[in-house]
């Protein structure tokens, strides 16, 4: 439904993150975890701005719960704001998209570990077949598949943490990541045959491994961001070329 992507967001019942804050139906709490969930799943890029009219229209609500989402979101610093007071979603230096993968590799392994307790039969077999997903997608080059299987992945393994603080912590560094990542898909899908190190950390679940596990993750989480250095461009760069502009396809 929004424009840039050309992806319907509104109805999927993909799960991502919950938000343990808000848990009316207010109008303005729905609009703030739409708006969210679209931030998390990349269905805006880097840089888009987001006027309230608009986004209004495509939610189906008046602009008044979206306004009151969009603040929402910039005080977690989810979203940025112009000088004119639109709200915009964050261009990341190349310095501030290290610094994420360097939050990511500390926060997220803490959580495998902290989980380790509460792991339970219905955990790893929800684990397994999302692997399944993950890897065909892969085989057939669907990112959109791919991404996703790979965030609904991490989440069944860090919600039995039961940390609502870390997983808080955890959320605000999707909300950044989301539109950088989807910018990145092409890129992401096709970094190597094996692709990620999930089976690897699968097994050391399977094992009773967590202290591997964790640390099998922080080395993806850090191998991922250093190769997406390595290859995008930032706001900041010298020659900002746009070199992610020409990886989009439809």
């Amino acid at each position: 439904m929004w424009q840039v992507c050309q992806r319907p967001v509104l109805n999927k019942p993909q799960k991502t993150l919950p938000n343990r804050r808000f848990a009316s139906n207010s109008l303005e709490d729905q609009a703030y975890r739409q708006l969210r969930r679209a931030l998390v799943e990349g269905d805006f890029t880097p840089g888009q701005k987001m006027p309230i009219r608009r986004l209004a229209s495509e939610l189906g609500t008046s602009p008044m719960p979206v306004r009151t989402a969009l603040r929402r979101l910039i005080s977690e610093q989810a979203l940025d704001v112009l000088p004119s007071g639109t709200a915009i979603v964050p261009r990341l230096t190349r310095s501030a998209f290290a610094k994420l993968g360097m939050v990511r590799a500390a926060l997220e392994p803490l959580a495998v570990k902290m989980a380790a307790s509460n792991f339970d039969g219905a955990t790893k077999v929800r684990l397994e077949e999302l692997l399944q997903v993950e890897r065909k997608a892969r085989e057939s080059g669907d990112p959109v598949q791919l991404l996703r299987a790979d965030r609904q992945f991490l989440l069944a393994l860090y919600e039995p943490c039961q940390t609502a603080m870390l997983l808080s912590m955890i959320e605000a560094t999707w909300l950044r990541r989301g539109p950088h990542f989807w910018d990145a898909r092409w890129l992401i899908i096709g970094r190597s045959p094996s692709g990620s190190k999930h089976a690897d950390i699968m097994r050391c679940i399977v094992s009773g491994d967590f202290e591997t596990a964790a640390r099998t993750l922080q080395e993806e989480i850090e191998g991922t961001t250093s190769y997406l250095l390595e290859r995008m461009s930032f706001v900041d760069d010298p020659v900002a070329t746009a070199r992610l502009r020409p990886l989009r396809r439809k």
